[in-house]
């Protein structure tokens, strides 16, 4: 059996795709590849404990196919910003507008760092999600509606998912603490020294070839796959949602913090900020950390999550996640997005068949 990350915890060898490692029986195997297959998604799944393959399973396509992660994205943003904080280059307790002054429009003075990543800034959206989402392959449009978006809550008080304007806020933070752009940050940051030259932020044209376009289903599903599924926006700086990458190396890069990387940043990432809340945005229940969400609170975690478990759905189409205690890690990718619960349910389902058998 070969470990799909080296002993300094950020090697990158090539996986097999016929590598499970024996828990029990075979039959939860069976189990989990016929769950993910009968959800009729091109999918790759990819899960590890203790740093070594359980499961290194594509459905519908090459297991080097790029998928679009939409928000599944946003831990890596996240966690740029808690390292720059480890380093002294950035306060998360701050206001942003200490390093980005136009960011104080709108009554925005005393939203801090920390309210950003906490997804407690006061404001969910800079012009409403549709607008948001047509300006988010625009860096500089995308930031100016960010500065003069007005507060709807007390930064602080409410808990409201950003869904896209929180990777260009800490996008944005990043490039004004260092002087240069978010993309070229986190390559010399976290993916350079994690090895992780399949995960791209802005697809590289040289690649085009290996992304795997979104399908939509269902009302808000076609439109938003047609948005997705452009060159333009596939090759764009969006932090919050425009991560493309393989499972194999979102599964490295959950490996990489169990195993240690940046300790002290992900340790204030996975610090909750409070207990299971209904989220005004998304209308759910949700335990929020500083850039992750926490499990123990069902779907799309699964039900048998454990509290400490960390990680981050993308719309219920992509979802990665550690656990701890268990020492697992668990990176599923599908091409499918659906309007409505089934689909969180489906993550939620193939995650439980998986921590059963472990177990």
């Amino acid at each position: 059996m070969r470990s799909v990350i080296s002993c300094a915890g950020i090697g990158n060898p090539l996986l097999s795709a016929r590598s499970i490692r024996r828990v029990g029986s075979l039959a939860w195997v069976i189990e989990v590849a016929e769950l993910v297959r009968a959800r009729g998604a091109r999918a790759s799944l990819c899960v590890l404990r203790d740093g070594r393959v359980l499961i290194d399973h594509s459905c519908g396509g090459p297991p080097d196919g790029l998928f679009w992660i939409f928000s599944a994205s946003k831990p890596f943003a996240a966690l740029l910003v808690h390292r720059l904080a480890v380093a002294g280059v950035l306060e998360l307790d701050a206001p942003v507008a200490r390093y980005w002054p136009e960011f104080a429009g709108g009554g925005k003075s005393a939203v801090t760092i920390r309210h950003v990543l906490a997804h407690r800034s006061g404001f969910a959206t800079a012009r409403g999600f549709a607008l948001d989402a047509l300006a988010m392959s625009d860096w500089p449009r995308a930031v100016q509606a960010i500065e003069r978006a007005t507060l709807r809550w007390r930064p602080g008080e409410v808990t409201a998912y950003q869904p896209i304007v929180y990777g260009h806020i800490l996008g944005e933070l990043v490039r004004r603490a260092t002087g240069a752009p978010v993309a070229a940050v986190l390559r010399s940051e976290v993916l350079g020294p994690l090895g992780l030259s399949d995960t791209h932020l802005g697809l590289p044209d040289r690649l085009w070839g290996r992304h795997v376009p979104i399908r939509g289903h269902g009302l808000g599903g076609p439109p938003t796959a047609r948005m997705v599924n452009r060159r333009s926006v596939r090759r764009a700086v969006i932090p919050a949602a425009g991560i493309s990458t393989t499972a194999r190396d979102l599964a490295r890069f959950y490996q990489a913090l169990l195993d240690g990387f940046s300790r002290e940043a992900v340790t204030e990432a996975r610090r909750p900020s409070g207990d299971a809340v209904l989220d005004r945005t998304i209308g759910t229940r949700i335990r929020w950390a500083h850039g992750f969400q926490l499990g123990g609170a069902g779907r799309p975690m699964g039900s048998l999550s454990a509290r400490e478990t960390f990680g981050h759905n993308g719309s219920n189409c992509c979802i990665a996640w550690a656990d701890p205690g268990r020492r697992l890690v668990f990176a599923y990718l599908t091409d499918r997005i659906v309007a409505g619960h089934s689909a969180a349910a489906h993550l939620g389902e193939v995650a439980d068949a998986v921590l059963k058998a472990c177990d």
